[in-house]
């Protein structure tokens, strides 16, 4: 059997011109040995050609293969999603009506039985893509709350922004050219008051920068907010919020917290959240602002409700300095001392206090004396928080009843307060009450 040189070029091209036909052509090239030097030489070539398609053929399959197999799989198997709650499985869509109760009169209105356990964390279902978004939740709301509600939820969407890409230190921030801008409690403080003008339905607002009434131009409620509460902290990172609470009407003095209608406490941490309490909707609720360019980025959307805070160690002390001069705040910091409560505090009260509606347990106190004087404001503050607090099933008190008993005489009128559970709160009444201010 005799082949040219001319014969195994010939092979050779075609073999690069058409590698997946491979098997049969080489395997014609071996079956046809040369028997001259030259004709070894050009097969020892040919044989190497060979080798290496056949291996490139391998290596080509091998990968089709796997690349198949990932593209036959389900998108969701293959995309990791930036927000993981969003894999959760679906469940039916929110029932928002069992959340609904008939508004009732002042004093009346937080006294539903206690549950007969303790909860850690929540009993709404988990997030899902299905969960309820702020604008379903208060859908049955009269609308002009609704829409004051929202308007300050617009104003956390964007407070949370400013945060986030803010350079700041105590007294001023600075832009990317280093450029000094407005304090970002001030810019807080504009942005909630802009929003609430552009919402049509608030008459009056106040804020805890500028403790005056002023008028929005609209009507239907009065809204009184501590735009960024914790601002002394923020240059550290600490998680900071805002404190808002809404009243039917056009006046923010004469009013008690019982006459809230909607109460809310934003939390910028790592996460931006607003835990919402409502009349007539039962327990408090946290909304998630949705955060991870999936199709509901820009979205509040439900993640969990609070009905009960039961009793566990955990305490927040404000005001320690007050110690000094009001014997009963000193024994009850002896008593969570001596019976190993674990100390959470971090000098912001919205996160300390968010923190006891997350844990299901625990109290923030914030007493006075004579000479440390109650720093938290009764309109901008302390009733909002309060409100959330026992719509939440817990309780607050000045030292001897309810928070939302208290009169606002002044927009700058000021208490001390406990928030907590029930047992806890009580035992702030017995050792600390109002005796040494």
């Amino acid at each position: 059997l005799s082949h040219t040189e001319q014969d195994h070029e010939e092979r050779e091209r075609e073999l690069k011109a058409h590698p997946i036909s491979i098997t049969s052509k080489a395997m014609e090239s071996v079956a046809f040995i040369p028997r001259t030097k030259g004709q070894s030489f050009s097969l020892a070539k040919a044989s190497l050609a060979v080798n290496a398609v056949l291996a490139i053929v391998g290596v080509y399959a091998l990968c089709s293969s796997n690349s198949a197999g990932v593209l036959a799989q389900p998108v969701s198997t293959r995309t990791v999603s930036v927000n993981r709650l969003m894999t959760q499985p679906r469940v039916a869509p929110m029932n928002m009506a069992a959340f609904r109760t008939a508004p009732s009169s002042n004093g009346q209105r937080y006294n539903q039985p206690a549950r007969q356990f303790q909860m850690h964390a929540v009993d709404a279902p988990a997030m899902t893509e299905q969960s309820a978004t702020i604008e379903e939740f208060l859908s049955q709301s009269e609308p002009k709350l609704q829409k004051a509600v929202m308007a300050m939820f617009s104003a956390c969407k964007e407070i949370g922004y400013k945060i986030r890409t803010a350079s700041c230190d105590k007294q001023a921030c600075f832009n990317a050219f280093g450029d000094e801008q407005l304090a970002i409690d001030v810019l807080a403080d504009n942005v909630i008051f802009e929003n609430l003008k552009s919402s049509g339905a608030v008459a009056t607002a106040s804020s805890e920068e500028q403790p005056v009434e002023v008028p929005m131009g609209g009507e239907g409620y009065s809204v009184a907010f501590d735009p960024l509460d914790g601002s002394s902290i923020i240059d550290t990172n600490f998680a900071v919020g805002t404190i808002f609470g809404i009243w039917p009407g056009s006046k923010l003095t004469g009013v008690t917290g019982n006459e809230l209608k909607a109460a809310g406490l934003g939390v910028y941490g790592p996460r931006t959240t607003i835990t919402l309490a409502v009349d007539g909707i039962q327990g408090a609720h946290e909304f998630l602002l949705i955060d991870d360019m999936s199709s509901r980025h820009g979205q509040w959307v439900l993640s969990q409700s609070f009905h009960t805070i039961g009793e566990g160690k955990l305490f927040a002390p404000g005001n320690l300095r007050a110690t000094k001069d009001n014997p009963g705040y000193e024994q009850l910091f002896q008593h969570w001392y001596d019976n190993q409560y674990q100390l959470r505090y971090t000098g912001g009260m919205v996160p300390d206090v968010n923190q006891i509606m997350v844990k299901g347990k625990g109290v923030f106190v914030n007493a006075a004396s004579k000479s440390a004087k109650a720093k938290l404001r009764l309109l901008y503050e302390v009733a909002p928080t309060g409100y959330i607090i026992e719509k939440a099933g817990g309780k607050s008190s000045d030292g001897e009843q309810s928070v939302l008993n208290i009169k606002v005489e002044q927009t700058e009128d000021r208490a001390q307060v406990a928030y907590g559970s029930a047992g806890e709160v009580a035992r702030f009444e017995e050792m600390v009450g109002r005796k040494y201010l």
